[in-house]
């Protein structure tokens, strides 16, 4: 990478922000690792040098990336070679400075689809973590026209409406574990239709559910909003789903940062995206939201101290208690942190 290509430290240095309300304790609760992909690491030493750039991040999720998978042994149980992985890297994270974020819950990957087999990956799970592992994402994501998208999903067709699936969401409820989904803004309606189907399981919506601009909704932000925001009044109706607030400045959300020469300011940030948050905390209330890096995804875009800089912004209105639910009491509900 150049000095100046998208993500870089240099490129994302270029815009420097004095940090808000740094005291504020936050649990970023969906991160990855990874050892090289979008021509990068990010490993431990990269996570800290983002939750240590002056926010007062205690703690973390590491969300399923499909990273160092098991390259042998049989296909359903390859998944396990991810929580293996971080489990070792978050064991590090706890032997660190105590300034440093510890990586303190798991989700990892099973094909939910696999009836009986579904116990033995989320047993083979549970022991890999040492006790970090709290759920499971199994991705939706589908798009037909994928032209344009710089991460095009991987999801099953019709996912959310099989049986099978649904079964292994009700599963994981009865251990107490989550299921979450990376899905597109065209899919939020059989999310709800799977949400109401496992009233018994929590759900968590990650990144409002990837509004889409760029390929075939380029242009089409204003009316892909209006639909939006009536499906995420349906959604907060199923008092079984949480929602992150985040991870709207990957590329395909179709903003543009990733292009520029210089990333953007809070401000711009704040002045883009508001209304997205304002509305999915009217609807879920902060006791059902939790503020989420994506990162590195979002470093695509935007740097992580700026990002948490605009999520402080976006909120200053609320009380202390509501704050203190979204940057990290939320989160250590849901994944018993």
């Amino acid at each position: 990478m150049t000095d100046h290509d998208p993500g870089s430290r240099d490129w994302l240095d270029l815009v420097q922000e004095e940090i808000i309300d740094p005291e504020r304790e936050i649990v970023d609760p969906h991160h990855h690792l990874w050892r090289r992909r979008r021509g990068f690491p990010y490993l431990l030493e990269d996570l800290w040098a983002d939750t240590g750039s002056g926010h007062n991040v205690k703690k973390t999720v590491f969300v399923q990336c499909r990273s160092n998978y098991r390259i042998e042994g049989p296909e359903h149980l390859k998944p396990v070679g991810e929580t293996e992985f971080v489990a070792n890297i978050a064991a590090e994270s706890r032997k660190g400075p105590e300034h440093h974020a510890r990586i303190a819950g798991i989700v990892s990957h099973a094909n939910l689809t696999l009836g009986d087999l579904v116990e033995e990956i989320l047993d083979a799970h549970e022991e890999a973590g040492f006790g970090l592992f709290r759920g499971i994402r199994h991705a939706g994501a589908r798009e037909e026209d994928s032209n344009g998208l710089m991460i095009p999903g991987i999801g099953e067709k019709d996912l959310f409406n099989r049986e099978d699936f649904r079964q292994g969401v009700r599963l994981l409820g009865g251990r107490g574990l989550t299921y979450e989904s990376w899905h597109y803004h065209h899919q939020i309606k059989s999310f709800t239709e799977l949400a109401k189907s496992v009233p018994d399981t929590v759900i968590i919506l990650d990144h409002f559910g990837t509004p889409l601009g760029v390929g075939p909704y380029k242009g089409r932000r204003d009316e892909i909003f209006r639909e939006w925001k009536k499906d995420i009044v349906e959604l907060a109706r199923c008092d079984n789903v949480y929602a992150k607030l985040g991870g709207m400045a990957m590329p395909d959300n179709g903003f543009g940062w990733h292009l520029r020469a210089v990333p953007p300011a809070s401000d711009e940030f704040v002045n883009a995206q508001k209304e997205y948050y304002l509305h999915t905390i009217e609807c879920f209330s902060p006791a059902r939201c939790m503020f989420e890096s994506n990162f590195p995804v979002d470093r695509l875009s935007i740097s992580y101290h700026v990002v948490w800089n605009g999520f402080k912004k976006i909120v200053a209105d609320f009380s202390e208690e509501e704050k203190n639910m979204m940057f990290s009491g939320t989160a250590t509900g849901v994944y018993n942190l």
